[in-house]
């Protein structure tokens, strides 16, 4: 039988005219001897080591007392008879409470609609290159940012006392009508009027941040393709400033429909002065201002749902996917907990 030719000679014999560097490079690797345990790194059909994620106890601790403190509120709240909730249940959808509920829904979406309208007028005056429009335009919100609602709004009830009458007619000559002022603003009308200036004063610095927010080289590009200023506005500026401008509007939209419950002041027939035209006739104060705050909890819950959304349709094109929703992290949460007691009631799970 025929011997195998020595491979190492010859390689070492065939590598002699390299360099050391190159002959050890060369060389054969050694061979790790295989000794087939399971569970050693390396072995055939070995498994990596489990993942094991760091244990936080101090935030589990900090999450346990949090959780503890909720729950002796919610008894203290739920278990207290003071709060009469037999009586709260009994007025939640009371007639004179709904009435007033649509009101404040109502006076909440007019002020907003009116303010921002104004309040963009305002903003594309105060970026006009006119000196005369950017100094009208900063006076009115320093006005009316610089006197407190209640104020104006009691002004506005009183305008009375300075014009009795208004008329429409020719400077200095005839009218051709005139009308008293008693007769033409009532307390809704003179809490629209009033929450609308003071409103629009601040959607014009919301407006004018979102729009200021924008890269000045889209303005530019438009530019350069001949769209005009204003179709460069409309169509190129605010798309793209209405991802600045959604979350501040919200939280106006919010605090506004909070606001409006200051109008009880002058009489007008809001939610808080429905609940309060009832308490005082029943004396249920407590019980009565619960069904307002639980009316007012629940609207500004579902504005901020409907926030939420508008601003994920605004977020498009910034991200390469849009964040998922309450819904879906929900989902995904569940289906993690599936997972994770699947694992732990599996056979030798952790």
């Amino acid at each position: 039988m025929a011997t195998p030719p020595d491979i190492s000679v010859s390689a070492v014999s065939d590598a002699s005219h390299l360099t050391p560097g190159a002959a050890r490079a060369a060389a054969p690797a050694p061979r790790v001897k295989d000794t087939g345990a399971p569970g050693t790194p390396g072995a055939p059909g070995a498994e990596p080591p489990p993942i094991v994620p760091r244990r936080h106890v101090g935030r589990s601790l900090s999450a346990a007392a949090a959780l503890l403190v909720l729950a002796m509120v919610l008894a203290s709240v739920v278990r207290n008879e003071a709060f009469q909730w037999e009586v709260v249940g009994r007025y939640f959808t009371t007639a004179a409470v709904l009435d007033g509920l649509l009101l404040t829904l109502w006076l909440t979406g007019a002020v907003m609609v009116l303010g921002f309208l104004f309040g963009t007028v305002l903003a594309v005056m105060r970026l006009s290159a006119n000196p005369v429009l950017r100094t009208l335009s900063w006076g009115y919100v320093w006005i009316f940012r610089s006197t407190p609602l209640l104020v104006q709004l009691l002004f506005w009830f009183n305008i009375g006392a300075l014009y009795p009458t208004l008329g429409l007619g020719i400077p200095y000559g005839p009218q051709l009508f005139t009308i008293k002022t008693v007769n033409l603003l009532g307390p809704t009308l003179t809490a629209v009027i009033g929450l609308t200036l003071h409103e629009s004063a601040y959607a014009a610095e919301v407006v004018r941040g979102g729009i200021l927010s924008v890269d000045p080289g889209q303005t530019e590009a438009a530019q350069s393709l001949g769209l005009s200023r204003r179709r460069t506005l409309r169509r190129i500026v605010v798309p793209q400033a209405m991802r600045s401008i959604v979350p501040t509007a919200g939280n106006m939209l919010i605090g506004t429909l909070k606001g409006t419950s200051i109008v009880s002041v002058l009489a007008v027939h809001d939610l808080l002065y429905s609940v309060q035209l009832v308490y005082n006739q029943n004396y249920q104060v407590i019980p009565l201002l619960m069904v307002a705050t639980l009316w007012y909890v629940a609207t500004t819950t579902v504005l901020s749902g409907g926030q939420y959304y508008v601003e994920r349709y605004y977020a498009r094109g910034t991200s390469r996917s849009l964040p998922p929703t309450p819904p879906q992290r929900l989902r995904i949460r569940l289906a993690a907990l599936r997972a994770r007691l699947h694992t732990v009631t599996a056979p030798g799970g952790r």
